[in-house]
């Protein structure tokens, strides 16, 4: 397959497949006339890329997964122990983004929103 086939059958940007294979995710082979030539397997694995990237996996973390895949003898523990961070950083993030939302709340509801210059969000955002 080529690099256009291989984008509209696993919904990545060329761009993003050519600097996948630019880090050593992917190896696909190349013609006498330089182009890449994408087997099924490598296409799976671009498919695996996406989705893993799409719940949020560094390439990091994708590099790592696409080694347990590979690998038959792995451990189903240790692919679970980059989910199971992995979890755990995004509910980090969650609690985060739920704290910001609750105190900008509380300024928002604190703020009477007239015509008078007395503001609770700006004298909280100035300390």
């Amino acid at each position: 397959m080529t690099i256009k086939d291989v984008a509209k059958a696993t919904g990545l940007p060329a761009k993003t497949i050519r600097y996948y294979e630019d880090i050593g995710l992917i190896r696909p082979t190349r013609a006498a006339n330089g182009y890449r030539s994408f087997s099924a397997e490598e296409v799976h694995k671009l498919a695996f890329l996406g989705r893993a990237r799409a719940l949020g996996f560094s390439i990091a973390e994708c590099r790592d997964l696409l080694d347990l895949y590979d690998d038959k003898s792995r451990a189903s523990a240790d692919v679970r122990a980059i989910a199971a961070r992995h979890l755990a950083d995004i509910q980090q993030k969650i609690d985060a983004l739920a704290q910001m939302r609750d105190t900008l709340a509380h300024l928002v509801d604190a703020c009477a929103g007239d015509e008078r210059p007395d503001c609770p969000i700006l004298r909280d955002l100035s300390g």
